[in-house]
């Protein structure tokens, strides 16, 4: 039988603490931000500080003109409203479809919702790069290339929404919209005026991982746009890297780097207080 101290600040108990809870968070934060901390510290630095067998881990000087010359190499301004566009109406339009489909899994009554439901699970079982080439072809044939609506039409169905969504429908109070139905109101009300309110945190975690995704995503971009007037972010990097030698590139690539991270960590910071709720929320029944 296992004895538990009863001194909340006991040593054992402080310990145990330790072990159990902090030294996993503090290596899981670590992991996480030693990357991103050495991208931002090689973003300053100079090419033979980069290029070199010895760890550098602060700039000596700092060489700040990188980020100058990463702006020089490539149209920054074309390119973030590129990304801007295809990253606000693909995730607008994701989590919109993402809403529409969990109301109705959950509160609409037709035959085979179960079955649809399984459909939508085994697509997220799907790699992504499986429909690369079915996708080029369906939408190369339409005339999408180079256009907006050819980078964002294949990606709006998102499984992981719905799912997440589905779940959180599941947790909302039956008595409220039971109330809701008995007094005339319809499916659209019911939907915008009560399910919408009670389920904000987790519709702001959809919208957080849509957002994210949208403006990293880099293969479909690359593979159906080849003007660089439409290029986004992520595959403008490219040009940047090719723009420049291969020893003097790697600073003014890590530059353009942070540049493409701040928005998303700008969106992040500005959402992470749903995150925890919002993928919580559908937690418990299913």
């Amino acid at each position: 039988m296992t004895t538990v101290d009863s001194k909340p600040l006991s040593r054992r108990n402080v310990l145990g603490a330790l072990v159990a809870d902090y030294v996993p968070i503090t290596l899981a934060i670590l992991v996480v931000l030693l990357p991103l901390g050495y991208l931002i510290l090689s973003s300053f630095k100079s090419p033979p500080d980069v290029i070199t067998r010895d760890l550098v881990v602060l700039p000596d000087p700092w060489h700040v003109a990188n980020y100058a010359e990463a702006a020089r190499e490539v149209p920054f301004p074309r390119l973030f409203l590129n990304s801007a566009v295809v990253t606000v109406v693909g995730a607008g339009i994701k989590v919109l479809l993402s809403i529409v489909t969990a109301y109705a899994l959950v509160f609409v009554r037709f035959p085979g919702k179960r079955w649809v439901f399984f459909a939508v699970l085994a697509t997220l079982m799907v790699p992504p790069q499986v429909s690369v080439v079915p996708n080029f072809t369906f939408i190369s044939s339409l005339g999408g290339q180079d256009t907006y609506w050819g980078i964002i039409l294949p990606g709006l169905g998102s499984g992981f929404g719905t799912f997440l969504l589905r779940q959180a429908f599941l947790q909302l109070p039956a008595d409220v919209l039971e109330a809701a139905e008995v007094d005339g109101a319809g499916h659209w009300r019911r939907l915008w005026r009560m399910v919408v309110p009670m389920a904000a945190p987790s519709i702001a975690t959809v919208a957080l991982v849509n957002i994210v995704f949208e403006w990293n995503d880099y293969l479909w971009p690359l593979v159906i746009v080849s003007n660089p007037d439409m290029m986004t972010l992520p595959v403008g990097l490219t040009l940047l890297h090719n723009s420049e030698s291969a020893a003097a590139s790697y600073g003014i690539v890590m530059a353009g780097t942070v540049m493409v991270l701040l928005p998303v960590l700008v969106v992040f910071a500005a959402l992470q207080r749903y995150i925890v709720t919002g993928l919580t929320q559908g937690a418990v029944k299913g």
